[in-house]
Formats: structure tokens, C-alpha cells, sequence
């Protein structure tokens, strides 16, 4: 407030934001968790001090081995020479809320990891959210007007989330659910937690023996296929936010390794968010709605979403969003990023009433990280050209009912069918499918058949609900037909087209037996539509 009464707010802000960085930093673990998430909410502070906080990190000393040793002990309720016959003298990591040893296991001489809580944070962090929250209700008319929402919405989002990190037997809840997502998947490698060995306070994984990251030389010279792991990490962040609803915090590369055979795996599962099955579908929609240049429902998309409160006047923001996409998209993969993209998105956050919810605070940094451990991999890496791909097979071959209604919105625009976009998925899904099924990681670790490995486009169901598509729906019938017949011509050529693009892909025979085999259920469904047409017309 001084610098801006004296006229010199701009030229000290550098030096500003390094302060609050410094402060935070002092004024412990909380306030270092503040410092990471508001650098990840352009929706609260200008874009400046948050390129700052980015520099935050987690690092803080370790608290004294004698104590971590005493709260593992407490934990498992005896000794740790009857549990582990080897424990690393020093910590592989600290945070600000805990850290990590490495250690042998007695019985079966499998290597671990032992995450072990500081001691007494609990009633610090309490202390602190009390604080947050009191400050906060201070600031809920600022708030209000700037965000639509209360101050004290975002401390509780925040503390919400910071509790859960202290409960490490969430964290152990969310391994499980993350090997069981990934079980099928041999290109990602999940920790074992040992539950039995695990607590509140003391989480046992199995050890991971991966390089970090951060070393680029490393991974090459372990012999891993650059290209090869960044498709398996991409495509896997893809799966947790879209297919599973259940995706990773804290992707920093700290917390990503490659492996040696090839395969991505995560650690450090203690903030992770979860997407209901509305939200993913409503994303898919605003992907959708951008590729059909849709940016009155995209701005919709984002009430949807909770990013506006529900009644607010989405007209100011409509422009705002098609000068960001347009300028994005109008570059090409060749140049089109997130941090770019997310650079341009913050002004509009910042100057209009949007509040980013904190899941959705996490999935932006995710992205982010993830986008960024690629560049340091492969500084000239197309992050869609790999993201396109999949998302494109997902839309072709997924029988949810929700992604066909949305395969239909994408290939109709203005009730006129798009055969070079029909094309185009086409041929971004096969280029996934030879993508995934040629990936080092994929031939290495799919020999014992712990995985699927796709060799071809999948499109049996894909089909078969076409078909049932045009037999039951009139009015897709009808825009089908009008597509066939546009400007007064027959457009068979678009058809051979579209069929030379699949013939590799299909095989007839046993398309034709999966038709001749629904061809009963077909027949019973078109009878039942034409009886009710025939009844509600008398």
C-alpha cells in the first residue's frame, strides 16, 4: 500500500514478491502450502508474485533421526530392528511435512520407503487455518465482488486439502486406487503400499527405483526411449484426469521417474484430486466446444464448472476467450503450449469475476508440471500431438454414452456432417494406437501379458451404435442423408475415403457376426420407436 501511495508499486514488485516468498518460507509449513497453492491462482493474485511462488519448494532441513525413528516405532508398536534389517542413516527427502527413508524389510528383503510425519504439526496447522480463516473474514466484501465467492470458501478449500495430506492412511486408500486403475496398464508403474507396516503418521511403500526427471542425460544414458517415455507419461496424466476422474496434485519431478525398462512411475500420492463424472464431461464438452469454435457454450462450460457463479453475465468473457483460443490455436501443434495458453487465461481470471476451484487449481499446475518435465526431456516436445491422439481414440472407441454424444456434436457443425474432421479423428486415433503398441515400455513389460496391448483401432461398438444411430434416430438419419447429398451431389467419394482410412482396421467377418448377432435387439428397438411414433400421432 506504500509503494502504491508513493508511485512506485511496479518498479518494487520483484523485490516485493521475493520478500513474501522469504516471509512464507520463515513462518513454516502452512504458510510454505499457502506460498505453493497461490502460485497456482491467477484468480487471487497477479501474475508476478505468482511466477515467484512458483519458486517455492516443499525443501525444508530434516527434523532429528532419533525422533522419526521413535514416531515409526509408536506407529508400528515395536522395534524397528524386528521390522527392517537395514534404515538409511540420512533422509532421501524432506519436506514440509514430513520425510523419507529408505530401508530393508526383514522378513522378505524387499527395499522400502518410509514416509514419517513431523512431529506435532497437527495442532500447527490447526493453529494456522484458524488464522487463515480469521484474516479471511475480513476480506469476504473484497472477495465477493472480485471472486463471487467468500474468502473463507478458499481457506476451506485449502485446508481441506492440507488435512488430507496429513492423513497418511488416505494416502494409502489412494495408492490402492491408483494400482487399481493402472493394473491393466504396463506402461505405468504404481508403489505396493504395505498396509499392515502403515499408519497415521507412517506410510510403507515399495521402493522406487527409478532416475528423476530432472536428469535428462541419465535417462539417456540408461538407454530409455525419450520420445517413447514422455508418450507413456502424457498419455497417462490423460487417463487419470479423463477416464479415471482420479488424478495426480503433485506431479513435480521429485515426485516422476522413469524407469529403466522404460515405464513412468509416480510417488507421493498424499494430494491427489478427484473429478466427478459431470466435470469430465463437461471438459470433454469445452474440448469440444473449441474445436467447434463454440466459445459462448466454452464460457457456459466454465459456470458449469464453478469457475463463475451460477447468473453471472457470461457476455464480457465470450471475446476474451476467443482472442485467447484463436491466437493459441491459430500458431498450430508446432508452437501451441499450456504455459502460453495459461499465461493469457490468468489476465482474463484476474480482471474478471472467476474463481478457479481448487481440484481445477490442481489439475492447471498438473498440466503445467507435466508440460514442463517434457521441455526439460525434449525443449521442442508437441505436448497435443501426442494429447490430440489420444483424445481422439477416446471419442472413436469409448462406449460411454456421454463421449458418443459427444463424437456426434463434434462431427456435426451448424446440422452439417464434417467429413474432413471425421477423417482427421481417424487418423490422430491409429496414430495413437501405433504410438502406444510400438512404446519400448509397452514391448518390454507386456511379455508376461500383464496388459492389453492394442495393435488396432477397436470400433466394433463404434459401429454397431452408428448403425443402431441411423436405423432409431430420425433426425440423425436425416443430417446423415443431407451429408450424403450436399450441394446437390453424391458424396461417395468422402465414404471410400473414410473406408480406405479403416479397411486395416476392421475385421469384416467378425463385424459382421457382432452386427448379425445384435441384429434381433436392432429389429426390437426399431419396432418399439415406430409403435410409440404410430401411438402419438393418434
Amino acid at each position: 500500500m506504500y509503494d502504491c501511495f508513493v508511485g512506485r508499486d511496479e518498479e518494487v514488485v520483484p523485490f516485493r514478491a521475493q520478500q513474501l516468498r522469504n516471509l512464507l518460507c520463515n513462518l513454516g509449513p502452512s504458510f510454505i502450502k499457502a506460498g505453493q497453492v497461490l502460485a497456482n491462482r491467477p484468480d487471487i493474485i497477479r501474475e508476478d508474485y505468482m511466477n515467484e511462488l512458483c519458486i517455492l519448494q516443499d525443501d525444508v532441513p530434516p527434523f532429528p533421526n532419533e525422533v522419526a525413528f521413535n514416531i515409526i516405532e509408536e506407529e508400528l508398536g515395536r522395534p524397528l530392528e524386528a521390522v527392517f534389517s537395514k534404515i538409511s542413516s540420512r533422509t532421501i527427502a524432506a519436506a514440509s511435512l514430513g520425510q523419507v527413508y529408505r530401508a530393508t524389510l526383514r522378513d522378505s528383503g524387499e527395499d522400502v520407503a518410509i514416509k514419517v510425519q513431523r512431529p506435532k504439526i497437527e495442532p500447527i496447522i490447526y493453529q494456522d487455518l484458524f488464522l487463515f480463516r480469521t484474516l479471511a473474514s475480513f476480506l469476504n466484501g473484497i472477495s465477493l465482488q472480485k471472486l463471487g465467492c467468500n474468502a473463507e470458501l478458499i481457506v476451506d478449500e485449502f485446508g481441506e486439502k492440507l488435512l488430507e495430506e496429513l492423513d497418511y492412511t488416505l494416502e494409502a486408500r489412494n495408492l490402492e486406487d491408483f494400482l487399481e486403475n493402472f493394473k491393466n496398464d504396463p506402461t505405468v508403474k504404481i508403489p505396493r503400499v504395505y498396509k499392515q507396516l502403515s499408519g497415521s503418521r507412517v506410510l510403507v511403500m515399495e521402493w522406487i527405483d527409478g532416475i528423476r526427471c530432472t536428469d535428462p542425460q541419465a535417462i539417456k544414458n540408461a538407454g530409455i526411449d525419450v520420445d517413447g517415455f514422455l508418450t507413456v507419461g502424457v498419455s497417462a496424466a490423460l487417463r487419470q484426469l479423463l477416464e479415471f476422474g482420479l488424478f495426480h496434485g503433485d506431479p513435480h519431478p521429485g515426485n516422476i521417474f522413469a524407469m529403466r525398462d522404460g515405464r513412468i512411475a509416480y510417488v507421493d500420492f498424499g494430494n491427489v484430486a478427484v473429478l466427478s463424472q459431470l466435470n469430465k464431461q463437461i471438459l470433454i464438452d469445452a474440448v469440444v466446444h473449441a474445436v467447434n469454435e463454440d466459445y459462448a457454450e466454452m464460457a457456459n462450460d466454465f459456470t458449469r464448472l464453478g469457475f463463475l457463479a451460477p447468473g453471472t453475465d457470461v457476455a464480457p468473457i465470450i471475446p476474451a476467450l476467443e482472442a485467447i483460443w484463436q491466437n493459441s490455436a491459430g500458431k498450430g501443434l508446432s508452437d501451441f503450449n499450456f504455459r502460453s495458453v495459461t499465461g493469457k487465461f490468468n489476465q482474463l481470471v484476474y480482471n474478471y469475476p472467476i474463481r478457479i476451484p481448487e481440484r481445477f487449481s490442481l489439475v492447471i499446475r498438473s498440466l503445467l508440471t507435466q508440460e514442463g518435465i517434457c521441455f526439460t526431456l525434449k525443449p521442442n516436445f508437441k505436448f497435443l500431438e501426442v494429447a490430440y491422439p489420444y483424445v481422439a481414440k477416446r471419442l472413436l472407441t469409448d462406449p460411454n454414452p456421454a463421449l458418443r454424444e459427444r463424437l456426434i456434436q463434434v462431427l456435426f457443425k451448424d446440422g452439417m456432417f464434417q467429413w474432413k474432421r471425421l477423417e482427421n479423428l481417424i487418423v490422430l486415433a491409429k496414430e495413437n494406437v501405433v504410438k502406444m503398441s510400438s512404446n519400448p515400455a509397452l514391448q518390454k513389460n507386456d511379455l508376461q501379458g500383464s496388459g492389453k496391448v492394442e495393435k488396432k483401432l477397436d470400433l466394433k461398438d463404434t459401429i454397431k451404435d452408428g448403425a443402431r444411430l441411423f436405423l432409431l434416430d430420425a433426425g440423425i438419419r436425416r443430417q446423415l442423408l443431407l451429408a450424403l447429398t450436399e450441394d446437390s451431389q453424391l458424396h461417395v467419394q468422402e465414404l471410400v475415403d473414410v473406408y480406405r482410412l479403416l479397411e486395416d482396421q476392421i475385421d469384416v467377418p467378425s463385424m459382421a457376426l457382432e452386427v448379425a448377432r445384435d441384429f434381433p435387439t436392432v429389429v426390437r428397438d426399431l419396432m418399439l420407436a415406430w409403435t410409440e411414433s404410430v401411438l402419438s400421432d393418434r
